[in-house]
């Protein structure tokens, strides 16, 4: 079996930038989690194929790295590679509304390119804090817009090593999933379909939302946004807050006084007291309204938690 000691030195002979025991409070907006074994950052779409080989051949688990910020990271941390995409971040217009962006580029990156070039349709995004690929993987939306409204395709690679382009039609979009959430894939890049706009225009609806953002949302605090989908005909910040739990702490971690959806770190808060947080709305919503709140944000790390 090969250790992390082999595999740390078979990816800096690829020439690929790596690191070892890496804190993912230091990659993740809730600015918790332990250490990653090895992290990887590829700059290119060959060098993300052969880190993708390298674990397949060798049995060792891979876990592909945005933003982080939708991620609560266990306190033991993250075994295997997690290959981070900040280098992923080409981005160009191709003409006729349509851009083509890096997989690790920022939405907010992308929104603002696409104001720079008077493209409309994208301003929802806006303030979301994910990259473009994480974007993709969870159909991510705000505001009545969701990335499934603007895509037009995006290049991945499949479970068998290949790289593929998929249409948005095959993408098989819902509420925060795609393909990619089921099929094992990992988005390279993608290309959105954008309208003409007036530049003012747009730049006055993305700081419209940028200050809706901030008038609702604790962004003053380390959150993973949003903890849970919304539940079939209710709204789960309005479950939580009526079930009186606004400012209820399990040591750091606080269920938000201004938005109950969100729960924030207010200083050193640990994974553990984050789940426990989370089972307690659970158990307490359910009681309260009978409605079973779903996670939103990822769980992952050294004790089994899913993706």
């Amino acid at each position: 079996m090969i250790t992390i000691k082999q595999i740390f030195a078979d990816i800096c002979a690829m020439g690929i930038t790596v690191k070892e025991n890496v804190p993912m409070s230091q990659y993740t907006s809730f600015k918790i989690g332990g250490n990653a074994d090895i992290m990887a950052f590829p700059s290119s779409d060959e060098q993300m194929v052969s880190l993708l080989k390298l674990c397949k051949e060798n049995s060792v688990p891979r876990f592909i790295l945005g933003n982080g910020s939708n991620l609560l990271v266990s306190d033991e941390g993250i075994s295997g590679v997690v290959i981070n995409t900040e280098g992923l971040l080409n981005i160009e217009y191709e003409g006729d509304g349509v851009i083509n962006c890096g997989a690790g580029a920022s939405l907010s990156k992308l929104c603002n390119f696409a104001l720079d070039n008077c493209l409309t349709g994208l301003e929802f995004a806006f303030g979301i804090p994910g990259s473009v690929g994480g974007a993709v993987y969870m159909n991510a939306g705000a505001y009545g817009g969701e990335m499934k409204d603007v895509l037009l395709d995006c290049t991945y690679i499949s479970d068998d090593l290949s790289v593929k382009t998929m249409p948005v039609a095959d993408m098989d979009f819902g509420y925060r999933s795609s393909v990619f959430s089921k099929n094992n894939g990992v988005v390279l890049s993608a290309r959105v379909k954008l309208g003409p706009g007036d530049k003012k225009d747009i730049k006055n609806k993305m700081s419209e939302i940028i200050e809706r953002r901030r008038d609702k949302q604790p962004l003053e605090y380390p959150s993973a946004g949003s903890v849970f989908k919304r539940p079939e005909g209710y709204f789960a910040g309005a479950l939580i807050e009526q079930s009186g739990l606004k400012g209820k702490t399990v040591g750091g971690a606080a269920v938000s006084e201004k938005h109950a959806g969100f729960i924030i770190n207010k200083g050193g808060a640990s994974a553990a007291d984050v789940k426990d947080l989370i089972k307690h709305i659970q158990s307490l919503v359910l009681e309260n309204f009978g409605v079973s709140l779903e996670t939103e944000i990822k769980m992952i790390g050294k004790e089994g938690d899913s993706k």
